[in-house]
């Protein structure tokens, strides 16, 4: 069943340009090599806001990479958000997304830091998710001295950063040392168990098919994904007690892969008394804001950059 006629007609020819990932061991390094000079080179707009890269030491002894935005001129203590890039957690970098961020610090007046999780197959679970708390860690320890209140810190995430920032924020709520203001899903890969289960037949056609899926968490799990005992710090899905998370807005598109498990995710924490914002884009398979002029992608970016403001009172 093909879902062409479904796909809103300003996001179709950026869908149809853009080839599946379909990668395998084999390619993948190839593959990265190919796609980090393209991520690395999007324009970042001209706007007064400080970039700098940083190296966080880590509990386990190496050094984790990370992408600091401060607008300039900020007084007093800011918001902080941490950013989490996508890339089916094996592949991607900050810098492709810092056009973005760097928008979007000067816009809501915060700091962003944004994070260079190590990446499977090279490293599965749990190099990445403790990566990512490493950096949410200097995010508070530093919070003096970054100008950042430290009761306003979020984390963002799209795609696989969807899901390694719902798994953080189980992570950070069991641990209990560091707290989250607010969660923000952008389209979150969660759920490993979309990998065994019959698919709905109107997702998963565009950018990101079930094979891309198996994939991704095949290499994040070093295992068959869909089997027993895979932890929610790994597929936050798979967590059985939602009560206690920050307040959460989840994104995702009518036809994206990951729909159903998103919206389940969504109406679990509704349940368990989170606070939910939940937005379902027509006309959306996975990646659609790759088409960034389309009208969907521009409102998608204003409602999350909306959630922002409400969530860390600005």
């Amino acid at each position: 069943m093909t879902t062409r006629h479904l796909v809103d007609p300003a996001v179709l020819p950026a869908l149809e340009a853009f080839p599946s990932l379909r990668a395998t061991r084999e390619t993948l390094p190839a593959m990265r090599a190919a796609m980090d000079p393209l991520l690395k080179g999007a324009p970042v707009p001209d706007l007064p806001v400080e970039t700098s890269e940083i190296h966080i030491p880590s509990p386990e002894g190496h050094q984790v990479r990370a992408i600091l935005l401060r607008p300039e001129g900020l007084d007093g203590a800011v918001p902080a958000l941490l950013h989490i890039h996508g890339g089916a957690y094996i592949i991607g970098v900050p810098e492709m997304s810092v056009p973005e961020l760097t928008a979007t610090a000067h816009q809501l007046g915060i700091v962003i830091l944004s994070v260079d999780y190590r990446l499977a197959p090279e490293h599965p679970f749990p190099a990445g998710i403790e990566d990512c708390y490493t950096a949410l860690a200097y995010l508070h320890d530093s919070a003096a001295t970054l100008g950042v209140d430290a009761s306003r810190i979020a984390v963002m995430g799209e795609s696989a950063g969807g899901g390694l920032a719902a798994s953080l924020a189980l992570l950070a709520r069991d641990r209990g040392d560091y707290p989250l203001a607010f969660q923000l899903l952008d389209a979150p890969m969660i759920d490993d168990r979309t990998c065994a289960r019959p698919r709905n037949p109107v997702t998963g056609e565009f950018i990101f098919a079930p094979a891309d899926n198996h994939f991704g968490w095949s290499c994040l799990l070093d295992a068959e994904p869909g089997g027993p005992d895979v932890s929610p710090y790994a597929a936050a899905a798979r967590a059985t007690q939602l009560e206690g998370l920050p307040p959460t807005l989840i994104a995702t598109g009518a036809l994206d892969l990951f729909l159903d498990e998103n919206v389940d995710y969504a109406m679990r924490l509704i349940s368990a008394g989170v606070a939910v914002e939940l937005h379902i884009y027509p006309g959306c398979p996975h990646g659609y804001v790759i088409a960034a002029d389309a009208p969907v992608s521009q409102r998608a970016l204003a409602d999350k950059r909306a959630a922002l403001r409400r969530a860390l009172a600005l």
